[in-house]
Parts: C-alpha cells; structure tokens; sequence
C-alpha cells in the first residue's frame, strides 16, 4: 500500500492561477457567464479552484457530493440543466487553459449547494448575482468576524462541497492566505498535516474532534499551538467534545457558530460560551435572530445574506417574511433569544438526522426505499450514537426483506443516508392527524 502523499500548503498565487487558468478553460469550452457547472470532485484544491474559477468570473459553480447515485444526481442534474459537469480529476485537467483569464476581485455570487429539507427533494440554494457593493461586503463581512489574513494557512478537514468548510477554504484564499487540503480525514492525517504545514486556521464538526480527542486519550500527541482560530458547526456538540476541544486548542482559538446552508445566524466564541453554557452565540453582526409565536427561529440578513430555492418559489416564499428588522429566513430549527441576546437552540429542523455532520433528511431516504417488494410503509429516523453524534435508523412494517433495503439503499443513497440498520414493526407509532411520530422511535 503507498503511504500518501504529505500534505502542502497551496500558495494562493498558486490557487488564483489554476483558478483562472479553469476559467479560461469553461469560457473556451462554449460555458458563459451564468450557466451552471456541477463540481463533483474528491476534496482536492482542484474543487476550490474550480469553484473560485466559476464564481469570480460569472459562472455558477453547484458542488455535488461525488458519491451521490444516479438516482440522487439526475434530479439535481436536470433542476439545474448544467452547462458543464466536472466528475473527475482528469476532466479538471483537460479543461485548464494555457492562458489566465483574470478574475474578480470578490466573487459574483456564492456557489449553490443544495438541501433537501422536509420534503425529500433536494433544492438548490441561490443567492443571485452580487453587485459590486454587495460582493465586496459579503466577502469583507467573513473576513471582519473570522480575521482571515494573508499570513492563515487553513486546514480542511471536512468535504468541500459543504457550505462551510468552502467559505473558509475561500475566504482564506480571498485574504492571500495558503490553503492545505486533506483528501479524508482521519486524526492520525490531522496530527500530521499539524506537523507538517502549521496551520492556523480550521473548520470542523464535532465529530472530527471526537474522533482527534479519542486519539490523543490513547497516547498520542501533536502541538496544535499554531492554530488561532478552530471554528466547529454542522452538530450539536456533546459538552465533553466541547470541553475537550478548548482544552485542546484553548479557549482564546475555539469558536463555535450556528447556520445552515442557507444562512449564518449566530458566531460564539469559547470564552463566551463558558460564561453562558448551553447558547450557540449572538446574531452574527449586521443580523437579528428574532423567535416566533411557535418558538422557530428567524434571522434578517444584509442584501448579501439573501437567498431564493431555485425552481421553488412556493418554497421561497416560506421561508422568508418581512420583519421590523428587515427580511428574514427561517429553516425550521426552533429555540429562543434571552434577554442578553444570547440564542439557545432547542431542536433542529423538524425530522432533520446529522450524522458526522452530514444532514440527512428522513423523506429522502423514505422516497428511496418504500418502493421495495414487501415495504408497506417506512420511516426513518436518527438514534444517538456516540461516534457520530446520530445513526441513520429505518423502521418498516411488511415483509421485505432486509438485504433488498440495503441493496436498494445502496443503489439510490450515498453512503452518509443508508440506514445502519432496519427494524421490522407491526405498525408506525403516529398522531391523531396521522403523522408518524419519530421520537416514539
């Protein structure tokens, strides 16, 4: 077995050429300024080049999980009606110009990820094009709350067709910073990227830091003194994970924040936390996090924070209303604001499952496996499980046979949203309006 390769720092004149020379490449290769390019690659510089590429020089850039299935791809495939999809490294390569196109200075819009949320059919989130106001503050808000500088170098340890992970690998670049791309994470490539390139900056889910802590509680060990600022989301963090990381790392480098893929609500820093236990932060600045009459959360949001579900507008319209504040979104989580501005999140969207910080919306999976022989009704839920904070569970009543879910699962589901295990039942625990009540579960 080859021993893989030590990780680089990529300079970002290095990452703004290939960037541009990828530009240079779409437009040769007949793609124009806001079509759509599908960016389905291994987490790699060449995803954030590619990314950077489309979306400072016009292109909308759509970063796709690259194991999703035929069955999950297509429908995303021809809600976007792509220009252009790049599936693999070499494809990457052939595109790349000789020359360089040049690119903006701040990049047009934001790349559309996409979400599935309660209804099962996943949909792109758009923020439109920028004008240049909006762009550079877009850029400068990011950099302003997280100090991204030309002396960072960022580690990425999560999949860089996530939201998260992207805007810190970019908003490093943006700033002049270095990058380091890990292709998957494991602690023992973490503690030698650490050894290696001496970052300072990261993003991670709570599972990442599980998983480093388990590490360094079995005899290992790693300096992680050149690290400023570790930031973590995407999952409720147990409070010994947290404890253990500001341990780790210290309580003056460990943020933690709370969003979604549509929006960032609220940003909270470590010694924040410890005086207030249990909040996720304030409203990020330039934001209001308000709670309505049924305890879900709203946050109003600069020009630059605001959003549209492409091809959905009757799901648009849901999730925004008007407010004192200005317009605001909400995803469905539920909590409260105190009387210190200090935002509590009671629950997750209604449904949602995060597994390893990966959301998994129940109706997709559900959609995916209720059309197999003998499956008369299913329902799938999250139970807690203590490496990846939930587990993917389906309970189905009829007489289908396990190795056909799990056959079929595996034909339509990328790895993250197949159920860990099935459980026959004679019937589903529902209301009185017929729901199925997953807690019960």
């Amino acid at each position: 077995m080859s021993h893989p390769a030590e990780p680089v720092a990529v300079p970002v004149d290095r990452l703004r050429r290939l960037a541009g020379r990828f530009a240079a490449g779409v437009r040769h290769a007949g793609v124009a300024e806001g079509d759509r390019v599908v960016v389905s690659l291994p987490n790699s510089v060449e995803l954030l080049a590619a990314v950077w590429g489309c979306v400072a020089s016009g292109r909308i850039p759509v970063p796709l999980d690259p194991r999703l299935t035929p069955h999950e791809r297509e429908p995303i495939l021809a809600d976007v009606s792509p220009a252009l999809v790049l599936d693999s490294l070499v494809r990457f390569t052939e595109l790349l110009a000789d020359e360089t196109d040049e690119l903006d200075t701040f990049p047009r819009c934001r790349p559309m990820h996409f979400t599935s949320g309660t209804t099962g059919r996943p949909k792109g989130v758009w923020s439109g094009f920028w004008d240049a106001a909006d762009a550079e503050a877009a850029v400068l808000e990011e950099r302003d709350l997280w100090g991204f500088a030309a002396s960072d170098v960022n580690l990425v340890v999560s999949p860089l067709y996530h939201s998260a992970p992207l805007r810190f690998a970019l908003g490093t670049a943006l700033a002049g910073g270095s990058v380091v791309v890990l292709p998957v994470f494991t602690p023992e490539a973490f503690c030698e990227a650490v050894e290696a390139v001496r970052p300072t900056t990261m993003f991670c889910v709570p599972a990442h830091l599980q998983r480093l802590l388990a590490l360094l509680a079995s005899g290992a060990s790693t300096d992680v003194s050149s690290f400023r600022l570790v930031a973590h989301a995407g999952a409720p963090c147990p409070d010994p994970i947290r404890r253990g990381a500001h341990a780790l790392f210290g309580t003056d480098v460990v943020w933690e924040f709370y969003g979604s893929t549509e929006g960032q609500f609220t940003a909270c820093p470590a010694t924040q936390w410890q005086q207030h236990p249990g909040t996720v932060g304030r409203a990020r600045p330039g934001r209001v996090v308000t709670v309505d009459d049924e305890g879900e959360l709203w946050c109003a949001v600069p020009a630059w924070g605001r959003f549209a579900y492409w091809n959905d507008p009757d799901r648009t319209e849901q999730a925004w209303r008007f407010t004192e504040h200005g317009p605001a979104f909400t995803v469905g989580d539920l909590g409260r604001v105190d009387e210190d501005g200090f935002v509590h999140l009671d629950s997750r969207r209604t449904d949602l499952i995060i597994s390893g910080g990966v959301n998994v919306y129940p109706a997709e999976v559900e959609a995916a496996l209720v059309e197999v022989p003998g499956v008369v009704e299913i329902a799938v839920f999250g139970r807690p499980d203590e490496r990846w904070g939930q587990r993917v569970v389906a309970a189905y009543v009829g007489d289908a046979a396990e190795g056909d879910l799990r056959t079929t699962a595996q034909e339509r589901l990328a790895p993250p949203k197949r159920p860990k295990s099935y459980e026959r039942v004679d019937a589903l625990p529902r209301t009185a309006t017929g729901k199925v009540r997953r807690t019960e579960l």
